[in-house]
């Protein structure tokens, strides 16, 4: 079995057509179905079900499909490994994070590992902790700030906790301040119009989760939007949101930052790598950063 066949498989498997793949591949097509072909002999299993115009996956095409990307990202990052020169001037990080971690936490980090090590490319995944989870196990990341606890158990990850920030309710100043005294609880937000963001956000089922503990459903004003998108809906005088207070302190103007009361939100954020193979050196530089800054 060689990489360049599982690279075949793979990139077959994802357009279901064998010129495109070759094409992707800048192969000849005939050539390509030879590779296949042999990869399916040493297998013993047809790896697709090939009809005019339609091609898909077999059992075994589909059984193998996961573990050929896995071991492609990880032959990928072995090669970028062994090609980094010394004191990282050349390499590669492949960062998953949370928007609203994208928003707060990252952009002064990675800044100050850019003027560090100028030469090593980043390339940042922004999605929910439950899809970068999918992203580490698969190979396509070297690291994710994930929000704990993860949304399934995964004993693939290792895990260390980066911090724990409180959430806060930010509001329009042109309307009344939501609470008294200066702070509101989770209970004084039945009947708030909330702006809330779509489903696959972990601000999402954190808030509303609060809310059903305090006994009641939220009221949405305005839902599915993106952070930067529930900020301006919220600066429009549509709703409060619950955010973390690092968004709300970055957000800057147009906006009235309302403590909860005691307890409080809060999440913990973790960073998050796959347990059976050790990042990347440039990685870990940036893991070593981020641990210190927080």
């Amino acid at each position: 079995m060689q990489l360049q066949q599982l690279h075949y498989f793979v990139t077959v498997a994802e357009t279901r057509h064998f010129t495109r793949a070759a094409e992707l591949a800048h192969v000849a097509q005939p050539s390509l179905s030879q590779q296949i072909r042999a990869l399916e002999r040493e297998l013993g299993a047809d790896l697709f079900q090939r009809a005019r115009g339609n091609i898909t996956l077999t059992d075994a095409g589909e059984a193998l499909l996961p573990l050929a990307r896995r071991i492609l990202a990880d032959a990928d990052t072995a090669r970028q490994e062994v090609q980094e020169l010394a004191q990282l001037r050349r390499g590669r990080v492949r960062l998953g994070a949370t928007p609203s971690l994208c928003t707060g936490l990252l952009p002064d980090v990675l800044r100050a590992f850019h003027d560090h090590y100028p030469g090593i490319r980043l390339h940042i995944e922004e999605s929910g902790s439950h899809d970068l989870v999918r992203e580490l196990a698969r190979g396509a990341l070297d690291l994710a700030l994930v929000v704990l606890p993860l949304p399934s158990p995964s004993p693939a990850l290792t895990t260390v906790e980066v911090l724990r920030e409180d959430l806060v309710v930010v509001s329009s100043p042109d309307g009344p301040a939501p609470g008294r005294g200066g702070t509101v609880s989770v209970a004084e937000l039945a009947g708030e119009p909330l702006v809330m963001f779509r489903h696959g956000y972990d601000l999402r089922e954190l808030t509303v989760a609060a809310c059903r503990a305090e006994g009641f459903e939220p009221d949405f004003a305005v839902e599915g939007g993106e952070l930067d998108a529930v900020l301006g809906f919220v600066r429009a005088g549509l709703g409060i949101a619950v955010v973390p207070r690092m968004v709300a302190t970055r957000a800057g103007l147009g906006l009235r930052v309302t403590p909860l009361a005691r307890p409080g939100l809060h999440r913990v954020i973790a960073l998050a790598h796959r347990s059976d193979v050790a990042p990347p050196r440039a990685a870990r530089e940036l893991q070593r950063m981020l641990l210190g800054r927080v």
